[in-house]
């Protein structure tokens, strides 16, 4: 069955931004002017097509990526519009690894805020060429000029403006476009059958400062692009637009500029020409070109491939929905190859054949069958049981490993128990579903007191969870207090030698270690070093000690918390022919570890958040003063006209409550934003208050 669509004319787009800044509501536009929809639905009536959860749709915000695509002018655009606020971040990083090109929606008024740069450096990582949309220019402070600077001092990106904004705020209504060197104006009712094209020439009013403006865009496009710099020199009023258009898709291919349209998506202006820009300015699957993957498990023998449909059939599946109508489905991106519907696949993590039972494009929660997926296409399996977030799929002739996604680890974490002895086995089944779905949420026991405790990446994160619990699985829990997820190290070092031996009829245990465990370097987690010499543990035991010692690190040693940053260095040891084994190895390695750690001058960490806080200027002493009542640390402050951008770290501790707080303490007037950004040390006095709530005797 031949292709509808030549890849060449596909694009896979995600639409990233800060919370607000109006990603759910561009998208809506996106599908209605493209003939997708034929009824907009508004977030803050709860009726957007894509925020379809009953969280999303009661609280006005996008918790989980959705996917959908539409046509337009011939090309196929697969969209996931993606979360913006930072409790989901990891839906973007999972959505930003398996697109094309995106599209980051900035507000005029704002900006570049907080979350924005999360998302910008996620999309750096994953070399995604991008296009900007400066939203909302009809909103009281919009201010086309500052929102593009903004992206230069605080992204350090090399933004370029195609168009050039008539009016702002309520007298927003149009714009010049610098590209095409046309005028398009809006009425009041918006975009809808209202916008008028013109020529510039037939305007004495703008003609003037748009030249200006179209000789800046040409001379940036030039500097950087080899080919139009040649046609510049020559006559640059001989460049055509289609010849300004290739070289504008060049460098933006090659990340070397990041065009810029602008609009106000809720008041339908300007949509149809972000979908122009789309289709002109980011790439294809073919214009990213040969994609590299590893052997499973031949790490160093690299496979290059081509996003061809006659290539081996190469997939990766980046998000996993629990669908109560059709169970598990797992979202999949094909780079290469195509594959039918009831075809087998092996998984290249597990080595695991799974069969691929139906084949569905998703539009929202809507599903619509496919007979098949083909290299570029974006779309979701029913049938696979043991793929999880990451795992590449692919044909079990030719098999192959993409680059595996990577997720930050939860910072808070609180404890559950169900109400009723039917919730436990609910329970158990609901924290199953939900972990499979999300990577950044996590469940484990707690031994001593026999509670269930769920981590996340921040309290609404947890909240969100436990209302799904509710309402998906049917389970009502007690649900403790918000706690922070602290992570214990060591500063200093300590050698110790340990034997395990047993001897109770029949066969004997014998293991003998030596070690020393120290403070490693930041983000390594943990090292083990072997330095034994002559075979005084044999080789083949060495794995054993490894991972005892790495059982007890993470099982956590003084406080109870995971220990991270931290060096075990095995240096001698002695064993017995007969008595000696993995197990005796693997509990001496562990009973050492838990000996060293008090020795090495323990340290308890706590999670960092860096805090943006943007306030009028009456108030900024009041919210300085409460950053260091809360052992905050000031890096740096900005005034915007009547108001100031105040920057700190803060410890997450800190930070329960603090949005009622900050409301209080500034009339609602002020607004923040919050992100983890590191683990610092907690000071010794606070670390043994944490201690005393715990019920430990330990004592830093």
């Amino acid at each position: 069955m031949p292709r509808t669509v030549p890849i060449e004319k596909m694009r896979n787009i995600g639409i990233m931004a800060h919370i607000d800044a109006g990603k759910t509501t561009v998208t809506e536009r996106l599908l209605y002017y493209s003939g997708r929809l034929h009824r907009m639905g508004e977030v803050h009536d709860g009726a957007a097509t894509m925020d379809y959860m009953a969280q999303e749709r009661e609280r006005g915000i996008t918790i989980t990526s959705a996917a959908t695509a539409c046509e337009w002018n011939g090309f196929h655009v697969n969209i996931i519009d993606t979360p913006g606020h930072i409790d989901f971040t990891a839906e973007v990083e999972r959505s930003l690894r398996v697109l094309d090109g995106a599209v980051a929606v900035f507000c005029a008024v704002a900006g570049v805020q907080p979350q924005s740069e999360t998302v910008w450096r996620q999309a750096q990582r994953y070399h995604v060429p991008r296009i900007a949309l400066i939203n909302k220019m009809d909103r009281v402070g919009a201010d086309f000029y500052k929102a593009v600077q903004s992206m230069e001092t605080r992204l350090d990106a090399h933004p370029i403006a195609l168009q050039w904004p008539i009016g702002a705020e309520d007298e927003f209504c149009g714009l010049i476009d610098l590209v095409d060197w046309r005028m398009v104006r809006w009425d009041k009712d918006g975009e809808e059958n209202h916008q008028v094209i013109s020529d510039i020439a037939d305007s004495d009013e703008f003609a003037e400062e748009a030249e200006l403006h179209r000789h800046e865009l040409i001379e940036t496009v030039a500097s950087v692009d080899d080919e139009l710099m040649e046609k510049y020199v020559h006559d640059e009023h001989a460049i055509t637009s289609a010849e300004l258009k290739q070289a504008i898709r060049r460098c933006t291919l090659a990340s070397q500029l990041t065009p810029v349209v602008l609009g106000t998506a809720l008041r339908n202006k300007g949509t149809r020409l972000l979908l122009d820009a789309v289709v002109d300015y980011l790439p294809s699957p073919v214009d990213m070109g040969e994609f590299t993957g590893t052997k499973p498990y031949e790490p160093d023998t690299e496979i290059v491939l081509k996003p061809d449909d006659s290539e081996p059939f190469v997939a990766l599946a980046f998000k996993i929905l629990s669908d109560p109508h059709v169970g598990r489905l797992t979202f999949v991106r094909v780079y290469s190859g195509q594959i039918k519907a009831g075809q087998q696949v092996i998984n290249a993590r597990t080595g695991r054949k799974e069969r691929l039972g139906r084949l569905i494009e998703m539009h929202a929660d809507e599903r619509t069958d496919l007979q098949e997926l083909r290299a570029g296409d974006i779309g979701a399996v029913i049938g696979c049981k043991d793929t999880t977030t990451g795992d590449t799929l692919c044909d079990p002739k030719k098999p192959i490993t993409l680059m595996n996604l990577e997720f930050p680890e939860p910072v808070v974490h609180i404890a559950i128990e169900p109400k009723t002895k039917g919730d436990q086995e609910k329970l158990g089944r609901a924290l199953v579903r939900l972990s499979d779905e999300d990577p950044t949420f996590r469940v484990r026991a707690n031994q001593e007191t026999g509670q269930t405790i769920i981590a996340g990446m921040g309290e609404l994160h947890l909240e969100i969870i436990i209302d799904r619990m509710r309402r998906e699985f049917n389970v009502e829990a007690s649900v403790g207090r918000p706690m922070v997820a602290y992570r214990e190290t060591v500063r200093g070092s300590a050698k110790v030698e340990r034997r395990f031996v047993r001897q109770s009829g029949g066969r004997g245990q014998y293991a003998h270690v030596v070690l020393t465990l120290e403070g490693g370097k930041k983000n390594t987690g943990f090292v083990f070093v072997d330095k034994t010499t002559g075979g005084c543990i044999p080789k083949e035991y060495i794995p054993a000690v490894e991972k005892g010692c790495r059982q007890a690190i993470e099982s956590g040693i003084v406080t109870g918390y995971p220990m991270v940053d931290v060096q075990v260095t095995l240096t001698y040891g002695s064993y017995h022919e007969v008595d000696s084994s993995d197990m005796a190895f693997q509990i001496a390695g562990s009973m050492a570890v838990k000996e060293a750690a008090p020795k090495a001058d323990p340290a308890l960490l706590e999670p960092v958040m860096k805090v943006e806080v943007i306030v009028p200027d009456e108030y900024t002493g009041d919210v300085i003063g409460d950053f260091d009542r809360r052992r905050g640390r000031l890096i740096g402050m900005e005034s915007e006209g009547n108001t100031q951008v105040i920057n700190a770290f803060v410890p997450l501790s800190e930070m329960f409550g603090y949005a009622n707080d900050l409301r209080g303490r500034t009339q609602g007037r002020a607004t923040y934003a919050m992100e983890f950004d590191h683990y610092s040390v907690v000071p010794k006095p606070v670390a043994n208050e944490i201690m005393e709530k715990m019920g430990s005797g330990f004592r830093f």
